[in-house]
Parts: C-alpha cells; sequence; structure tokens
C-alpha cells in the first residue's frame, strides 16, 4: 500500500473515532465547564496531592494507601447494593480532611449505574458512563441535607464530574478535580 494512502486510511480511522467518541451519551450530557474540569483532571490531580501532603500524617498515610491499591476493570463486577461511603478532601481551604463514613446507593434502572448518598449533611445523586475497562466518568447533583438534587447542568453549584475507579470487589472511588467548594480534589471513597 502506497504511505499516502496507508496515511488517508490512519487518518479516516482516527476521524472515525474521534466522532465516535464525540457521540457517545455522555459527551451530549456534559457542561463545557465540567468537561474543562475533566481535560485538567491530571495537573489539579498532582497539585492537590502535593497540598494533601502537609495534612494530618495519618491521614495522610491513609491516603496513599487508598490511592496506591491497583485498578480493576469494572466489567467483571456489578456494584448495585448498599455501600459505605466517605469523602476526602485534598487541597485548597484545608491539606487533607478524612470525613467520616455514611451510607450510599448503587441501582441501576436499564440504562446504567445510579449513585445516590443517603446520608450526611453533604449529597450527591448521579449516574456513571464507560470511559474505558478501568475507569467510568460520574456525572451527578450536588445537594445539602434532603434539598432535592437539581438535575445536572443546572449549573456550577450544583453540577459534579468526576472519574470513578474500582480497586476490589468491595472498594472503589469517584475522584471530582475542582469541585465547587472547599478543595482541589474531592476523593468518594466506598466499601462494602
Amino acid at each position: 500500500m502506497p504511505v499516502r494512502s496507508l496515511l488517508l486510511s490512519v487518518c479516516m480511522g482516527i476521524c472515525l473515532v474521534a466522532q465516535a467518541y464525540a457521540d457517545g451519551e455522555v459527551q451530549k450530557l456534559v457542561t463545557a465547564a465540567d468537561k474543562a474540569r475533566l481535560d485538567k483532571y491530571g495537573e489539579t490531580r498532582k497539585a492537590a496531592l502535593e497540598e494533601a501532603t502537609a495534612g494530618n500524617p495519618g491521614e495522610v498515610r491513609e491516603l496513599d494507601a487508598l490511592l496506591a491499591k491497583p485498578l480493576v476493570a469494572f466489567s467483571d463486577k456489578d456494584l448495585t447494593g448498599n455501600w459505605k461511603c466517605r469523602t476526602i478532601k485534598a487541597g485548597g481551604l484545608s491539606p487533607l480532611i478524612i470525613y467520616g463514613w455514611f451510607k450510599c446507593k448503587v441501582t441501576d434502572d436499564g440504562s446504567g449505574w445510579r449513585l445516590q448518598k443517603t446520608s450526611g449533611s453533604q449529597r450527591t445523586t448521579g449516574r456513571f458512563f464507560d470511559d474505558g475497562e478501568k475507569r467510568a466518568i460520574y456525572l451527578g447533583s450536588f445537594s445539602v441535607n434532603d434539598d432535592k438534587a437539581k438535575p445536572y447542568g443546572s449549573g456550577p453549584e450544583s453540577d459534579q464530574v468526576g472519574y470513578a475507579f474500582r480497586n476490589s470487589a468491595t472498594e472503589w472511588r469517584i475522584e471530582f478535580p475542582s469541585p465547587y467548594y472547599e478543595s482541589k480534589l474531592d476523593i468518594m471513597e466506598f466499601k462494602r
């Protein structure tokens, strides 16, 4: 095959993959602000974790242990059911804060997994979208106490976006880059 034909073929393949990605459901739903947060995820995460090292040494060790766990695929596990969950805030107003455990629930409405944090003063509700073998995208809505959650896309004060990672059959997490309130990175940890 001539080099020109090969290059044309490769370019067409890249265009088709880019088009398929752009036509994905999450790409139609994610706001421009949240897409920008995901685009800067790596640098935001790095800066937040650097700041977190100045936190309480015991909490720093706890965070390091969580992040050192290997990632596994989502494809062989159903996340539905009840979970205990807690939020870790890294960087920003304080170097590191690890909150206590609350209750969360994952359901499947036929279109995929949906998350709802059901206790504690800060709540989230939203859904997951595939983003490769070992990562999912979470689009959700932040609310306080028993206030009704606004639909995703209602604005920066309530919209949440993050990447979900699974560590085992009984542990996973969501990392929220640049949340609206308090920190540079929120990590929501889940355990059975």
